[in-house]
């Protein structure tokens, strides 16, 4: 990895601190978890990816895998900022691949900003098991249980894609997994009562702590943040007390405001047999926008879902499990109302009681913010 003046890693790492926890109250600030799992590689499509250059990325065998062409690399549509990062490469022998983390799309990986864990092929084209870690401005690599160098050129950034390089024709690189968790996120909910949140009045549903979750029932209602949020990655626990519930998770939305920004569903419902044709829209599926690919969760079980909103690209993850990714390039809508166009601005996440059959629980509510 690139070294670093002192002052300079002591002042990106201040200005990242500060930018996460700037609204924390002193004792807020301990209270900080490590994010659960979520799959960038499906194992079967290219979903939630960007071809960079003209290397023939496809899925082969359950592996990503990239045979032809002459460079370039394979970006993942969201953006990640303090992370940890386990994938598992091989690569040709005698050619070079990478991995790039925290890079932009512009330009090479190692140059915009961004790092890059450089991996030749050895004799006898092994798998090669990787682990990186950022927080702040500070990277760490293994390969194999070995520490291993990263490269980057400049001012390194606080969030970035992740990829994987295919810098040259013959290269022959596969990825059979890739897997990341957030790191250093902070709690909006404190699991004993509701401060920290606003009751919007005026609205059925009735709001109350319940064995450490956030409970809502009846409806219509909403239950919002007292803090605004623009670019984050947030994960919370979800369960449906009954069959077919209808809620959401709202982000974005304007404080105050009734059901607007945008809104990662919640409903478990799907026709026939076939989890890949959602109702509704179907949990995780942005309301209106795009439909879940697959319904992943059940009611009457815990399940987590994991939203990444950074600039016009969300993403949702519901158990890990990709199945919505939407990058918004419609004309901005500046009543704040997702359904109608792109809302750039910062607001609220809120919580949905939907009507008189509302039952669900929250917890373990999670965020980490980028500046």
């Amino acid at each position: 990895m690139r070294r670093y003046p002192m002052v300079w890693m002591a002042a990106v790492g201040l200005y990242a601190l500060c930018a996460a926890h700037a609204p924390l109250a002193a004792a807020q600030a301990a209270d900080v978890a490590e994010g659960a799992w979520i799959d960038l590689f499906d194992g079967e499509t290219l979903f939630g990816w960007t071809r960079m250059g003209d290397g023939a990325w496809q899925v082969e065998d359950g592996t990503l895998a990239a045979r032809s062409g002459f460079g370039g690399w394979l970006a993942s549509s969201a953006v990640f900022g303090d992370f940890e990062l386990e994938a598992r490469i091989r690569v040709k022998s005698g050619a070079t691949s990478g991995i790039a983390v925290r890079a932009g799309l512009e330009g090479y990986p190692a140059d915009n900003g961004g790092a890059v864990l450089f991996l030749r092929g050895d004799d006898s084209d092994d798998w090669r098991s990787v682990r990186i870690t950022a927080r702040g401005a500070e990277l760490t690599a293994t390969v194999d249980g070995e520490a291993a160098e990263l490269t980057s050129e400049g001012d390194l950034r606080p969030q970035g894609r992740i990829g994987f390089l295919y810098p040259h024709a013959n290269a022959e690189v596969e990825v059979a997994e890739a897997r990341l968790r957030p790191l250093g996120m902070r709690s909006l909910f404190n699991g004993e009562n509701l401060d920290g949140w606003n009751i919007l009045p005026d609205h059925r549903s009735k709001f109350a702590v319940v064995d450490g979750a956030l409970n809502i029932t009846d409806g219509n209602g909403q239950i919002e943040t007292a803090e605004l949020f623009r670019d984050f990655i947030l994960q919370i626990e979800v369960f449906s007390n009954g069959d077919r519930l209808n809620s959401g998770v709202f982000f974005r939305g304007p404080a105050g405001v009734f059901w607007k920004g945008y809104e990662a569903q919640v409903r478990n419902e799907w026709e026939g047999d076939d989890r890949t044709r959602p109702v509704d829209f179907g949990t995780g599926g942005l309301y209106a926008i795009q439909p879940a690919r697959k319904v992943v969760s059940s009611d009457g079980e815990w399940f987590t879902m994991t939203i990444s909103c950074v600039d016009n690209h969300m993403a949702v993850w519901v158990d890990g499990y990709l199945v919505s990714d939407f990058t918004d390039t419609r004309p901005v809508n500046t009543a704040g109302d997702a359904k109608a166009g792109y809302v750039p601005a910062a607001g609220t996440i809120h919580l949905q009681g939907h009507d008189p059959t509302t039952d669900l629980s929250f917890r373990n509510i999670h965020i980490q913010t980028y500046p």
